[in-house]
């Protein structure tokens, strides 16, 4: 019987997965918004409610979600996870002033103001601090996921929003602490502090260690198999080891599971893992999307409409003004600070697991932990929407960010990034490219419509002369890891290769050459990589027949770049 459950959850997943979610897609109301829905519907409080008078809709509900928590918990996991593989530990370090800068000040006051406001509703001193602290946090799940979605990651916002779901993380040990002193533990709190942190160090440092003395030899001995099967599974106990490691030491699961992902980031196998788990993540965490929805009780909500209302009102309100006061107060872009309060202005799951821990230790009675309950669910479902709205507030607000100081504002913190060249066809294409793998980048233009119009979608890109030494300098040359010169002018090309080369020796450089002699050109500059445009042409041309004529990929793809090598010999270069 137990074994036939299990079945018929799976089944009601795969068929929301499978139909109902194309639907939002279709409509364009994002994917996490419709696992959200669909967990409302065949979750207990929406089909769940109708079973007993039509025992038939009992195949289309999932009845006890709690059945299906631990598997809903792994989507999460692996998408921190993956996050980890896109960064570095550089990169990660280069955002410490928005971690504890941002991140504190957002954690400490939205606590202090959520809580002075669940005080003057008339709850008591402990629970009104218990409430504050569950609902200063924000969706790590469902902020990432969106995040990546819309392939914003790379952006400020992106940046700003990762480093305070991280600080978040790190403040679940002292928040669960605090719960326990006030439930009447307060005699041992200081011992109990000092242990958990020496249990969080410990977990963070036994990770660190083990994954660069075990996980990475283990890693290359099973590459040398050539079994994928074996590098996957020695993935997975990687992503669920740590996970695991930093649960018990007080942490949250998706802390571990990042730094999981960050020891990887640098290693050869990176794009394998990355392209291997992104399966078990959609779905594992379209699983937990539908779990939220669950939660909520819709006959509850009309019952206490107009409470629940004001109080997520109140909890949005509080959260973006904090969140914008505290990203301008460290610099942040008038626009990405706008666009980021409103992206994590929701309540967070951890604040599901915080509530049962109050009711538990008899903080808050069955009733107000429902009503939050709710409230949190109800917030974490409009997130989509508000994603989207923040989006076009962030667009309002770009042209009146300081001019002047724009470009150095919002790149004072980036490195590893690629500098393009011109902003035209090619250069779109190589910038959809780099944000499809989260790899930065800023781009240099002379068109000022074709700059306005993609600082307003939120990308990286300026106005000025990439020919130009102290332009480059300005975009951040000295941190940059990669150049790509896609300008029409040949004199402008040239000499944004000599300046690229002057400025960051080590770096990269690619350029598009027009003709042979032109490329010639380029290579004595110092470009790596400088093919005409009509030999490229060509090659995608040929590959293309290769392809229609069932030449497997593989062969159609050596062909080519045996091809493209014999140009360059032919050109000298």
């Amino acid at each position: 019987m137990e074994h036939a459950t299990w079945v018929k959850d799976a089944l009601v997943f795969l068929l929301v997965a499978g139909v109902v979610v194309p639907v939002f897609h279709q409509a364009r109301l994002g994917i996490v918004l419709g696992f959200i829905a669909a967990g409302v519907l065949v979750g207990p409080h929406g089909l769940g409610r109708f079973v007993e008078e039509m025992p038939l809709l009992d195949y289309l509900v999932i009845e006890d979600p709690e059945r299906v928590e631990p598997f809903a918990e792994f989507g999460v996991i692996f998408l921190l996870f993956v996050l980890g593989l896109e960064l570095s530990f550089a990169r990660l370090w280069q955002l410490r002033r928005y971690v504890l800068g941002v991140g504190t000040v957002q954690v400490v006051v939205t606590s202090l103001a959520i809580g002075a406001f669940a005080r003057m509703a008339g709850a008591s001193a402990p629970v009104a601090v218990v409430v504050g602290l569950t609902l200063a946090l924000s969706s790590t799940a469902i902020v990432m996921q969106l995040l990546v979605e819309q392939k914003r990651l790379a952006t400020q916002a992106g940046r700003v929003c990762l480093s305070v779901l991280l600080m978040q993380d790190m403040m679940v040990v002292p928040i669960l602490l605090a719960v326990g002193m006030l439930s009447g533990g307060a005699e041992s709190i200081w011992r109990e502090l000092v242990t958990a942190l020496v249990a969080a160090i410990a977990a963070v440092a036994v990770i660190l260690l083990a994954g660069r003395f075990v996980l990475r030899p283990l890693l290359r001995r099973a590459a040398m198999t050539g079994s994928r099967d074996l590098i996957m599974a020695i993935v997975l106990l990687a992503a669920v080891g740590a996970a695991m490691g930093t649960a018990a030491a007080g942490l949250s699961a998706a802390l571990g599971a990042f730094l999981a992902g960050l020891l990887l980031s640098e290693s050869e196998y990176r794009h394998q893992i990355e392209t291997d788990i992104e399966p078990f993540k959609g779905l594992l965490l379209g699983l937990f999307f539908t779990t939220v929805g669950m939660t909520i009780d819709l006959g509850f909500v009309v019952e206490h409409l107009l409470p629940i209302v004001a109080s997520v009102a109140v909890i949005l309100l509080v959260k973006v003004a904090v969140l914008f006061g505290a990203a301008r107060l460290f610099a942040v872009g008038l626009a990405a600070s706008a666009d980021t309060a409103i992206l994590l202005s929701q309540a967070g799951e951890f604040g599901f697991v915080v509530i049962s821990l109050a009711r538990g230790n008899g903080i808050v009675d069955i009733e107000l932990a429902q009503f939050v309950f709710v409230v949190i669910g109800v917030t974490m479902a409009l997130t989509p929407l508000l994603a989207r709205g923040g989006s076009m507030v962030a667009a309002r607000l770009e042209p009146l960010d300081h001019k002047g100081d724009t470009i150095q504002d919002q790149l004072s913190e980036l490195s590893d990034h690629v500098i393009i060249g011109g902003f035209g066809r090619v250069g779109q294409t190589v910038a959809r490219l780099l944000d499809e793998q989260n790899v930065p980048y800023v781009a240099l233009d002379q068109d000022a419509v074709t700059v306005g119009r993609h600082r307003r979608e939120g990308r990286l890109v300026f106005y000025g002369d990439a020919g130009r030494p102290e332009i480059l300098d300005r975009a951040g040359a000295e941190n940059a890891r990669a150049f790509v010169v896609t300008l029409d002018d040949p004199g402008t090309a040239e000499r944004m290769v000599k300046a690229a080369r002057e400025k960051r020796p080590e770096a990269t450089v690619y350029a598009r050459a027009r003709d042979a002699a032109h490329a010639q050109a380029l290579a004595r500059l110092g470009a790596v990589s400088a093919i005409p445009e009509t030999v490229e042409g060509s090659l995608q041309l040929a590959g293309e027949v290769l392809v229609g004529l069932d030449i497997p990929d593989d062969v159609v793809g050596r062909q080519i770049e045996a091809e493209r090598e014999r140009a360059r010999s032919l050109m000298g270069i």
